[in-house]
């Protein structure tokens, strides 16, 4: 049995998918964990995120909260900025950080946040993701509007 070319990547190629589905995705769409690189078991952590919202445990309950709730269906994601990229003693984990730019599809309003997180892999799918987001600079973007930034020469950090 030949392997899919998903089944034979590892975290740096599977990675580089990530980048390109944020980018490429629309509302719901642009996410960093679309379903079909998202093992079935997956767990995905955001621990600075409000409670209730820092585990997802199973494809489907990530899913269902990024259908309903997540910022991609706020935010039109239009770089990705890879800072830095780790390799760790486990072949199937690195440890990135990249900043995000994208226009808040509301209000017009252009940010960017920086992140750093864990990407887990096991048989070519994301097994885990644990990514460390600046909250603070998240809810700003998210809450101001075009008139808040006037006169403002760089997008929020």
């Amino acid at each position: 049995m030949t392997r899919t070319t998903t089944e034979s990547a590892g975290p740096l190629a599977i990675y580089a998918r990530m980048q390109e589905a944020v980018l490429n995705g629309d509302g719901a769409d642009a996410t960093l964990l679309p379903a079909e690189l998202l093992a079935e078991d997956v767990v995905v952590e955001t621990p600075f995120a409000p409670p209730g919202m820092q585990r997802y445990e199973g494809r489907e309950a990530w899913l269902s909260y990024y259908r309903t709730g997540g910022a991609g269906l706020l935010v039109r994601f239009e770089q990705f900025r890879e800072l830095t990229t780790h390799q760790t003693d486990d072949p199937e984990a690195i440890v990135v950080e990249y900043e995000l730019t994208g226009t808040v599809i509301a209000t017009g309003v252009q940010a960017s946040v920086t992140c750093i997180a864990v990407l887990g892999i096991r048989d070519g799918l994301i097994k885990y993701w644990r990514e460390y987001q600046n909250i603070p600079a998240i809810t700003e973007a998210l809450t101001k509007s075009p008139e808040d930034l006037a006169g403002a020469d760089a997008p929020v950090q």
